[in-house]
Formats: structure tokens, C-alpha cells, sequence
């Protein structure tokens, strides 16, 4: 399966940084054509069970997670959450972790390994490569935004 990883520092508590990374609902707001289900609603804990479907009409698909460890961020402490993937289409895990970094900001580390079914290994590298920039991408907007 391809891996990729990617950090950003960034001035905000562990706390406020863990919340608007875990905010289920929010990932559908900075993803385009992504809508995410969240069972049972709130709050998020092991077993919590996602589900983003991504796409138009009749090309669109479903990817659900299990959340698999959940660890908030305790006074100064990091956390760290587990999503296994369990999709017809995109299966693999994600790991979202926030620590302690520089000066009291906030050090995110995501790290994912992404399998899409039908797609042969052949283009492991291109998936890769095109899944860091787009993961960044809706990680800063995450961050950003209260």
C-alpha cells in the first residue's frame, strides 16, 4: 500500500489544534464533494464509525472508517487517533497525531497508508504523490479555520 506522512506546526494549543482536526463533519467542508457521516454522532471515541462519500450521482463512492484508538491531547500530553479504512474502493488506515512543538504551538503529524482496489500497485507511487499534497492541503484548511 502506498505511504505518505507530512507535519505542520502550527500556533495553536494541542487542544484547539486536536479539536478542528477530529471535527468529523468539518473534513466534508474543506474536501470539494465530500459529505461525512458520523456514527453514533458525538462524541468520537473507539469504534466511532465515518463514513465520507465522495463524487457526483452515480460516480460517487463511500469510504468508511473505524476510529481504532482514540487518545485526546491531556495537559501538554500528545494524542494521537487511528482510522482503519474498510471501503469497497479506498482501504488502508490514517493516523492523526498532535504534539507538543516549538515555542507552544502545536505539532501535527499525519500519516496514511492508501489503497485504492482497482488501481494496480504499478501506480502505488502516483498515489502516493497525489494524495500528500491533497491530505495537506484540507489539513491546513482544517487548521486554519476555527
Amino acid at each position: 500500500m502506498p505511504f505518505f506522512s507530512f507535519e505542520r506546526t502550527v500556533p495553536l494549543p494541542l487542544e484547539e489544534a486536536w479539536r478542528r482536526l477530529t471535527d468529523w463533519p468539518r473534513h466534508g467542508d474543506v474536501v470539494p464533494l465530500t459529505r461525512i457521516t458520523v456514527v453514533p454522532p458525538a462524541p468520537t471515541r473507539e469504534g466511532t464509525r465515518l463514513v465520507a462519500r465522495s463524487g457526483l450521482g452515480p460516480l460517487a463512492f463511500e469510504d468508511p472508517m473505524e476510529v481504532t484508538v482514540w487518545c485526546p491531547p491531556v495537559d501538554g500530553e500528545p494524542g494521537l487517533c487511528r482510522l482503519e479504512k474498510h471501503g469497497r474502493v479506498i482501504l488502508g488506515w490514517a493516523e492523526i497525531e498532535v504534539r507538543p512543538g516549538p515555542g507552544g504551538r502545536a505539532r501535527v503529524v499525519w500519516r496514511e497508508e492508501l489503497r485504492i482496489r482497482f488501481l494496480p500497485r504499478l501506480f502505488d507511487g502516483v498515489v502516493a504523490q497525489t494524495a500528500r499534497p491533497v491530505f495537506g492541503r484540507a489539513v491546513n484548511r482544517l487548521l486554519r479555520r476555527a
